[in-house]
């Protein structure tokens, strides 16, 4: 028997002489204790049973394997690796089966026991199978759902308020009361008194009054799926983390309450946080993290008492044993977290008298609204599916808060990380998620623009003050180039080269157009210079910088970028190869481009 004795509390035992291959039980035996023991890394539940299951499926397959391994002096390479292959398993079971098992012989005591060639095949690197991205909700659907939580809330609390207010009427003026009304108050005063529901008559009929009667002033397993999506939408907190929130806590002025709740992160002595939340205004309590939670502690507080539970979610059930007595009084989530086959929240979702459903999805676009089917022919449209049920998770509603918080504080992740790292919560949250990743795509997109434009007017500010430079695509002779309006002087000495600078030419370096002296300007002013001339032999040279600018825009920052190269980059694109013809820029892109040069106009020690 191996023990389990968690941080959380919560203990398991684990009966390793239940499972096949009895040759390797005491090895088994020690490896899982050394795993889930005080010392071990496991510290859940969860955790615990996943290394059993682990065990059990190790055992299982070597009972069944051929030749079988009777001990483990008997495992070999072959083994390890048809454990990793077995046919049937998924993917992601494989790998942390086969990592899970590779941890529990690695300790000092265990590795010497497996015989090297099968220790070896089991500690190889296994590349980690993708699991299945999870998205967030769009605008529309989470605002639905947040409206849909806070409905259904509101109505518990106004369904538990006017218990509590007939148990006050009737003590304090019983005579106000309606026969029907002092009836019942009568009854949920016992209910309150003693903590436990009376039994009716009536069988399966009986089961639901009583469920009904007991609504009255406790909160039900029906309650739960609308209470703990709120929850989350409204403190940005995990599941988890909300299941087991407690009832010691401290208020802070009635401005915010703080506590200590659960966060699990691996290793020990990093699971507790404490957290300030917001109380917000009286009536607003559905809108803010601390208002709800002491709204929450409101509505358990007689469940609570009844099973002195320290636990902030305790609730009524109604179950056979102990029927009519406290015991259906607890806290569901003390023992197990999961209860998930009782508390759904997609099931609450789809069973709302006004039922949440997702946006629907993009329709492909077709010509004339028909489909072509593989002949080419047109077919009829198909009609589109009705709208499909809101999947309600806590893992889509983290990702979609923790989306919307980093989109409001402008994409800076160090700030927008609240209960997780700024890496994690990019990997884990922001990542898979379709509706971030549209909205950082269209976020890079204008700061691009801006960007761009930013150095359009710059450019077009120097060229107001230098003047605009000379473009002359179909001109190359001294003859031509006369003709299109350049001194005959001018003309000869650009034909020959004679005025090239780095990528253009300079009709006058000594008369610069806005101070009149020697130009001492970098190369890359020239192209917002009046005195900057550009014929069809300056294209290779062009291109090739532009090339040269795009490498180096991936070695330094966009900010440092633009500041740098950005005009000179915009000037080429907008202003001169603008005014050649597509035809010519793709027939010399398509030739070996000459170095761009880069090194004029950088000194050594200033290159990024």
């Amino acid at each position: 028997m191996v023990d389990f004795h968690g941080d959380d509390k919560r203990r398991a035992s684990y009966n390793v002489g239940t499972l096949p291959a009895p040759g390797w039980h005491p090895l088994l035996a020690e490896a899982l204790a050394l795993r889930i023991g005080p010392s071990g890394g496991i510290r859940t539940l969860s955790g615990s049973k996943m290394s059993w299951r682990a065990c059990t499926n190790w055992a299982q397959f070597l009972s069944k394997a051929d030749p079988i391994p009777s001990a483990p002096e008997e495992l070999t390479r072959d083994h390890v690796d048809a454990f990793y292959a077995r046919p049937g398993v998924s993917p992601y079971t494989k790998h942390t089966d086969m990592r899970e098992m590779r941890i529990q012989f690695a300790d000092s005591h265990l590795k010497g026991r497996l015989p090297e060639d099968a220790w070896d095949a089991l500690k190889r690197r296994l590349t980690k199978p993708k699991r299945a991205s999870v998205s967030g909700y769009s605008d529309g659907e989470f605002d639905r759902l947040i409206a849909a939580a806070r409905m259904d809330t509101a109505r518990i609390v106004r369904r538990i308020r006017s218990g509590e207010e007939l148990i006050r009427r009737l003590h304090d003026e019983p005579e106000a009361l309606e026969p029907e009304q002092h009836s019942l108050a009568g009854v949920l005063a016992g209910m309150a008194a003693s903590g436990e529901i009376p039994m009716l008559q009536g069988g399966l009929a009986d089961r639901h009054r009583r469920a009904v009667l007991a609504s009255h002033l406790y909160l039900t397993w029906q309650d739960l799926p609308a209470l703990l999506a709120l929850l989350a939408l409204v403190t940005e907190r995990n599941g988890e983390t909300l299941k087991e929130l407690p009832v010691r806590h401290r208020r802070l002025e009635d401005r915010a309450v703080e506590l200590v709740v659960v966060k699990r992160r691996k290793g020990t002595k990093r699971w507790f946080e404490t957290v300030t939340w917001e109380i917000g205004p009286k009536g607003r309590e559905l809108h803010t993290p601390g208002g709800l939670y002491l709204l929450l502690l409101e509505l358990t507080a007689r469940s609570r008492a009844a099973s002195g539970s320290s636990s902030a979610f305790c609730i009524w059930r109604n179950v056979p044993q102990g029927a009519g007595s406290v015991v259906e009084h607890f806290a569901p989530f003390e023992v197990d977290l999961s209860h998930g086959s009782v508390i759904s929240m997609t099931k609450w979702a789809a069973a709302r008298t006004k039922p949440l459903f997702a946006d629907p999805k993009p329709a492909a676009k077709t010509k004339k609204g028909q489909v072509k089917n593989v002949g080419g022919e047109a077919a009829e449209k198909v009609s589109p599916a009705g709208p499909a049920p809101l999947k309600v998770t806590f893992n889509r509603i983290k990702t979609s808060v923790d989306a919307r918080r980093t989109k409001a504080l402008g994409g800076h992740l160090p700030s927008a990380a609240k209960s997780n790292t700024a890496q994690v919560l990019f990997t884990n949250y922001l990542q898979p998620d379709e509706n971030t990743r549209d909205w950082a795509e269209e976020v890079v997109t204008e700061a691009l623009a801006d960007a761009e434009q930013a150095a359009w007017d710059a450019h077009a500010t120097a060229v107001g003050r230098r003047g605009e430079p000379t473009v002359i695509p179909t001109a190359e002779s001294p003859q031509q180039l006369e003709q299109a309006g350049l001194p005959a002087t001018t003309a000869r000495d650009l034909a020959d080269g004679a005025l090239d600078t780095a990528w253009t030419a300079c009709k006058d370096h000594d008369q610069h157009p806005e101070t009149g002296a020697t130009c001492d300007d970098s190369f890359l002013a020239c192209f917002h210079c009046g005195n900057c001339l550009v014929t069809r032999t300056h294209l290779p040279k062009l291109l090739g910088l532009l090339e040269g600018l795009g490498a180096m825009r991936q070695r330094m920052s966009e900010d440092a970028w633009w500041d740098r190269y950005g005009p000179a980059w915009v000037a080429i694109r907008r202003d001169i190869l603008a005014k050649f013809t597509p035809a010519e820029v793709d027939k010399v892109r398509q030739q070996p481009l000459p170095d761009a040069l880069l090194d004029l106009v950088e000194a050594p020690w200033d290159q990024p």
